[in-house]
């Protein structure tokens, strides 16, 4: 559908690029399609192809991995999960005079008109998280197709869930425009902090003294959290592994 259609529209180089911080990336990994008590498998291809692993025991024409290269023993037949994410932050709160309202067309200076036909699933979800339970500042429209709610970090979550292939929600108006108001002027404090966030910035100089700090902070009273860590290195340090510490409430772990 490229930018005709679904939620590829709102993906606007202009506006992407003019945000507070964006992010690209590309996740692939193995997935088991046929396991050992499973049905059989389908038919091998005549034809080799140069993707088959033909020298592991009980592999097939699915399977892209060498022995041993997935963790599940049982599983017959491998195939490659492809999953593109784009992250982006827009920081209205500071750029808006304090103000908390947003909407797609502020946002992406684009609404969302048709759902692409080649998709199974296209939604959109809004966080209406209660904050000090006052849900009822929080408006949001249009109206939402469902609400789903999820644990996420030990906090209660509320969605609002717009389904673009629900025949419904394109009858009242030809265009989607999300908008997120509160009911009543807000104070000009600061955003609530995340139970779980980061801090980055870049110390000293040169190659001898120059360093990336990067602190991460839980404030859950009683929960700890698994965290991975995407480093993004400026193009002027160059970085050694033997040099890295960390630390963890003011003791060194030394990494293995």
């Amino acid at each position: 559908c490229s930018l005709q259609a679904g939620l590829a529209v709102l993906l606007k180089a202009e506006r992407l690029f003019h945000s507070s911080y964006h992010s690209q990336a590309v996740h692939i990994r193995p997935v088991c399609r046929v396991s050992a008590g499973l049905s059989s498998l389908p038919e091998r291809p005549k034809r080799k192809s140069k993707a088959i692993m033909s020298h592991c025991k009980g592999s097939h024409w699915f399977a892209q991995l060498p022995c041993g290269g997935f963790a599940d023993a049982s599983c017959l037949a491998v195939s490659w999960e492809l999953r593109q994410t784009l992250t982006v932050v827009f920081d209205f709160f500071s750029s808006g005079q304090g103000k908390k309202d947003w909407s797609l067309f502020k946002m992406f200076s684009r609404t969302l008109t048709d759902t692409c036909p080649l998709a199974s699933q296209s939604k959109v979800y809004v966080d209406i998280s209660p904050k000090n339970k006052e849900k009822e500042l929080l408006e949001v429209s249009p109206p939402p197709t469902s609400v789903h709610e999820a644990i996420v970090q030990g906090d209660k979550k509320t969605y609002a869930v717009y389904d673009l292939l629900s025949p419904s929600l394109f009858n009242t108006s030809r265009s989607l425009n999300v908008q997120l108001k509160w009911k009543r002027p807000q104070d000009s404090s600061e955003m609530p902090i995340p139970t779980l966030h980061a801090q980055r910035y870049v110390g000293g100089y040169g190659l001898q003294t120059g360093e990336i700090c990067t602190l991460i902070y839980n404030t859950h009273p009683y929960r700890a959290f698994p965290v991975i860590l995407l480093e993004t290195v400026p193009w002027y340090l160059r970085l050694y592994v033997h040099t890295l510490t960390i630390i963890t409430k003011g003791k060194e772990n030394k990494p293995s």
